[in-house]
């Protein structure tokens, strides 16, 4: 015969599993002072690029490139939070460094969302059903920042979490930054970063494609590679094609 067990819930909290998002860090060298001076490179002029992003640290790169690899997490650790990210897991390490990053702080998380299981309780008898919450609906994806006047030597604008829509030159020395796509509807001279937090699906158009760089994602080619002759100075879009030698920047001419 069943028993049901008398059961207490507590009235002033609840615990519940939760998808954390986090940006993850793939580590594929344990040289630290290399790692500071290309973070340096890439971010050193963004200071506002991470807003104390949670972050989990992924070993498997690294396990991959240098096995075994001694890896100074201190110092790691410190570097990241310089650049305003807060780094609290790590995984795809080996026993000794999964320890010595443990003992700096961060936690083990066998995957990526960190969703964290509630043990489970002893069966509660039946208890009447409470009345529903209302659900909030969520927020409509923030629409792209358009820029209207030309960008001069020396200024950057970066939108963050969407994309970029400029509607006038990018002179030489400006930069424009976007988590999503980026739309430049004039000549592009200076330099565009599409895809900036790993969003490799990212594109950039314009309507005379003649950058100082380009990049998306992470993959990037500066003006001392030329364009094609039937590419520079006209309409085009550059996109990332994955491959079995790795990712690419193909650059199409658009029909305008």
């Amino acid at each position: 015969m069943s028993v049901a067990l008398a059961a207490n819930a507590p009235t002033s909290f609840e615990i519940k599993s939760a998808n954390l998002p986090l940006v993850a860090l793939l580590l594929k060298s344990a040289d630290l002072n290399r790692l500071s001076a290309e973070f340096a490179q890439r971010f050193g002029e963004i200071p506002d690029f991470f807003d104390h992003d949670p972050m989990v640290i992924d070993l498997g790169p690294l396990q991959q490139a240098e096995p075994g690899a001694d890896t100074d997490f201190t110092a790691l650790l410190a570097l990241l939070r310089s650049y305003r990210l807060h780094p609290i897991a790590v995984r795809g390490g080996d026993d000794v460094q999964m320890a010595q990053a443990m003992d700096a702080g961060l936690i083990p998380a066998p995957d990526a969302t960190l969703q964290r299981a509630v043990p489970a309780q002893s069966p509660e008898p039946i208890a009447p059903q409470p009345v529903p919450e209302p659900v909030a609906q969520p927020l409509p994806a923030p629409g792209a920042l358009v820029i209207d006047k030309p960008l001069r030597s020396g200024q950057q604008v970066y939108a963050r979490g969407r994309d970029l829509v400029v509607m006038a030159m990018v002179n030489p020395g400006a930069e424009v930054i976007a988590d999503g796509h980026i739309h430049v509807y004039a000549p592009l001279r200076g330099k565009a970063i599409a895809g900036a937090r790993g969003n490799g699906d990212a594109r950039i158009f314009a309507l005379a494609m003649a950058p100082e760089l380009i990049s998306i994602a992470g993959i990037y080619r500066t003006s001392e590679v030329p364009l094609p002759q039937s590419i520079q100075g006209k309409a085009a879009q550059v996109r990332l094609v994955p491959g079995p030698d790795g990712d690419k920047l193909v650059i199409d001419p658009l029909s305008v």
